[in-house]
Order: structure tokens, then C-alpha cells, then sequence
């Protein structure tokens, strides 16, 4: 048997709807999505204000449930891995970054992926299924809830957990329009939110047309189409090409620039020429570059190209004015970094 409809991941409006359907007013459910989205209250008997007959109505045929949160595990650097187990037994992996007065939720957008990135222990999983968009917001209202007892609040959001964002877009942009929602949803600032893309060209173009004011990053990995397309198979349907075409497209505010992922893999994409020819590629455009030393996975064929290396792949682009950091992943040594999402199947 099924479990009820989660009030969870229900955009405001459609709590209004909820409240008219069961007979009160629309007024009703904005109160319902203030007691969950802005007072992080998750039991509907302790919803006060609202009457009992309402709240009798609401039990009988929903829930407010958060993903059950299966395991916790601490990272020497402060960050820390929580892994949800959903109703049908799926997991999936949300982590919490701290880095001086910002806290960072990366989060998960479907069960596994399908993209199959060679570098990326997460693609070896393939993909199960997509997350609604409540168990999207609900590792975020978990999160929270989590860092609440230390009196702290996540701050920063990026789509750059399990899956790929803009292949799962619905249940994304109705989870970033209860992140973003500043009267009766979570109060995000869009300029803290990062969606992130293997480059979906067409997913690129809707989410460009929701103007939805999000950050943009674009998971790069390589400056030419040989070497993206052995590294990313997704390159042989959306070329070098066509990708920084969608880039360009792309509706930024004054401050914004597209942030560039890649990771750096020693003898593949990794040496002068491929810095050089990757400036070239981001020529005008608004970019910023995250290099990024592959993190190690067992069974994996790559390695971490030496210091030296990186840093003269660095300076090549901070000559071409490319804003270029360096950025060693948190939660290494917990398989949370960058491209080490993996949860097992249950038996």
C-alpha cells in the first residue's frame, strides 16, 4: 500500500488549491505552507492556527514527511555526507560543505545517473529513477532541521549531487521555485543557488527561459570534442559547439557568470595546450573556472595530475583573464567529494 500524498515539495499555490479542495479557504493554505516552509514545522497537530477540522481532513489523506535520514557521517574537514533512504528503499546522498560563514547543501536529483561521465563513480551506477521534486526540498528541510540544533541554516544550494539537474527539470525548477519563494516558501536568494549540467543544450535553453535567476555551472572536463566525447558521452549529442552556443544564450544578471567544472585528470586534459585551448573557448564569455583534482575511486583508471601541473594549467587562464580557482573537494575521505557519490543498491 502506497503512502499518502507528501505535502512536502507542494508549491504554495498548489497548498492553496488543497486547502479549497478539503472545503477551506485559500488563506488556509497559505498558513499550511508558512507552518512548513517558513516555521519548519512538520506535524500537522502542532499547526496551532489552523482549525481542527481542517488539520482532521488534512491527516486523513496526506502526510508531511522528511527522507529519512539512514546515515550521518562526519568528514575530517568539517563537511558532512547524510544518506536518505526513501520510501520505495532507493538512496540517495545530500552533503553539507561549512567553509567560514557559509554553509553549502549539495544535493541529489535522481537516483544514480545516467550520463555515464568517465571519471565519475556516480555514472557507474546508471540511473534508477528521478526524485520528486519533495524528495528534492526534503533533503534540504532535513539538512536543516539537522543543523538547526547547532543554530545554523544552510545558506548556499548547488544541484551538484547525484544525477543530472536539467534531465529531471520539472521536479528541479518546482523545487527551486519553493527554495526561491520569499513569502511563504524558503527565502532563497537565486544568486545562492547553483544548477549544475553535464551540458544538456535543451535543458540549458528551458531553464533560460523559467528565469528562474539561478547560478549556471557547466561541467566541462575538456577543451576539445575528442577528448569530451571519450570523457562525457553526452558531447557526441551536444557538441563543444553547440554547448558554448547555449552558454552565450544563457540570461545572466549583471554580477552573474557561468561557472565552468573541470575536472582535472592527469595525462588526458591536463597539460598546457589543453589551458590554452580552453581559453580560446571561453573567449567572451562571462566564466569562471573551477579546476578541480580528480577525486580517487576504486576501479577507477585516472589520476590526480601532479601540483606543478595544475597551477600552469591555472596561470594559463588567469593570463587570459579567466578567473580560475583551484578546488580541492570536501568530504574526500567520506566518498562525498566531487564525483564519489555512490550509494548501493539495497538487497
Amino acid at each position: 500500500m502506497s503512502a499518502p500524498p507528501n505535502l512536502i515539495g507542494m508549491l504554495p499555490s498548489e497548498l492553496e488549491d488543497l486547502a479549497v479542495e478539503l472545503g477551506a479557504s485559500r488563506y488556509r493554505g497559505r498558513q499550511l505552507a508558512t507552518w512548513i516552509y517558513r516555521k519548519s514545522v512538520y506535524a500537522l497537530d502542532a499547526m496551532s492556527d489552523l482549525p481542527k477540522d481542517f488539520r482532521s481532513a488534512l491527516s486523513d489523506n496526506r502526510t508531511v514527511t522528511l527522507p529519512d535520514v539512514a546515515r550521518v557521517t562526519p568528514s575530517l574537514d568539517g563537511s558532512r555526507k547524510l544518506v536518505f533512504r526513501l520510501e520505495d528503499d532507493s538512496r540517495v546522498s545530500a552533503v553539507i560543505m561549512p567553509d567560514d560563514d557559509r554553509i553549502t547543501l549539495c544535493l541529489s536529483t535522481q537516483v544514480g545517473c545516467g550520463y555515464a561521465c568517465a571519471f565519475c563513480l556516480t555514472g557507474t551506477m546508471g540511473l534508477e529513477r528521478n526524485l520528486t521534486a519533495g524528495e528534492i526540498v526534503g533533503q534540504l528541510l532535513a539538512a536543516n532541521a539537522l543543523l538547526a540544533g547547532e543554530g545554523q541554516r544552510v545558506t548556499h544550494l548547488v544541484f551538484m549531487g547525484m544525477g543530472e539537474p536539467l534531465a529531471n527539470f520539472a521536479a528541479l525548477v518546482k523545487a527551486v521555485r519553493i527554495f526561491t519563494d520569499a513569502k511563504l516558501g524558503l527565502g532563497y536568494s537565486p544568486r545562492r543557488i547553483t544548477v549544475s549540467t553535464v551540458g544538456l543544450v535543451s535543458g540549458i535553453e528551458k531553464l533560460g527561459r523559467e528565469d528562474l535567476k539561478v547560478n549556471l555551472a557547466v561541467s566541462l572536463h575538456a577543451s576539445s570534442d575528442d577528448v569530451r566525447s571519450q570523457l562525457m558521452p553526452v558531447n557526441k549529442s551536444w557538441n563543444l559547439s553547440a554547448l558554448m552556443e547555449a552558454v552565450r544564450k544563457y540570461p545572466l544578471t549583471h554580477r552573474q557568470r557561468v561557472f565552468f567544472e573541470y575536472v582535472m585528470l592527469d595525462g588526458v586534459n591536463d597539460d598546457v595546450e589543453d589551458a590554452r585551448r580552453l581559453a580560446r573557448l571561453l573567449r567572451g564569455v562571462k566564466a569562471k573556472v573551477n579546476l578541480i583534482p580528480f577525486n580517487d575511486w576504486e576501479g577507477s583508471t585516472f589520476q590526480r595530475p601532479p601540483l606543478p601541473r595544475i597551477l600552469a594549467f591555472q596561470s594559463v587562464l588567469l593570463d587570459a583573464d579567466i578567473t580560475t580557482t583551484v578546488r580541492w573537494s570536501k568530504g574526500e575521505d567520506i566518498g562525498a567529494a566531487c564525483g564519489q557519490l555512490r550509494e548501493p543498491v539495497p538487497a
